[in-house]
């Protein structure tokens, strides 16, 4: 058996790289989320409306596979502000809920020098055991 790329519907295309990676023990592997669109737009330059896009992009990739977002076991947090991160935790908590609900992974946060794409102010990667590859 070998990996299935994961694009969810409507997604505009990855260029030199997949958003979601299906191993055939149903381990899901999501490549860095930003806070853009599925059509690659930023609507905001906040922190925290990046952030819910991200999570909200992570769960659609998820649920292309034919998971749920209780599947999702690892998230990797890459922030280039740590001070607007913590001064914010009343809404993250918020945001964090409202789209991933009380479910908690295993979870790490770096603080970086910067992303890849200039108007991005956070990436989140994950990883999701959705069971055996359908």
């Amino acid at each position: 058996m070998t990996n299935t790329v994961v694009q969810p519907d409507g997604w505009a295309p990855a260029k030199g790289y997949a958003n979601g990676m299906l191993a055939p023990d149903g381990t899901l592997y999501i490549g860095g989320q930003i806070g853009w669109t599925a059509d690659q737009v930023f609507e905001t330059h906040d922190f925290i409306g990046q952030m819910e896009q991200a999570l909200r992009n992570i769960a659609d990739i998820v649920q292309a596979a034919g998971g749920q977002v209780e599947d999702i076991v690892r998230l990797t947090w890459f922030v280039i502000d740590k001070t607007e991160y913590v001064a914010r935790q009343r809404e993250v908590g918020e945001v964090y809920r409202r789209v991933l609900g009380r479910h908690f992974p295993a979870m790490s946060m770096l603080v970086v020098a910067g992303l890849v794409e200039d108007e991005a102010v956070l990436e989140i990667e994950a990883t999701a055991h959705i069971g055996a590859a359908r």
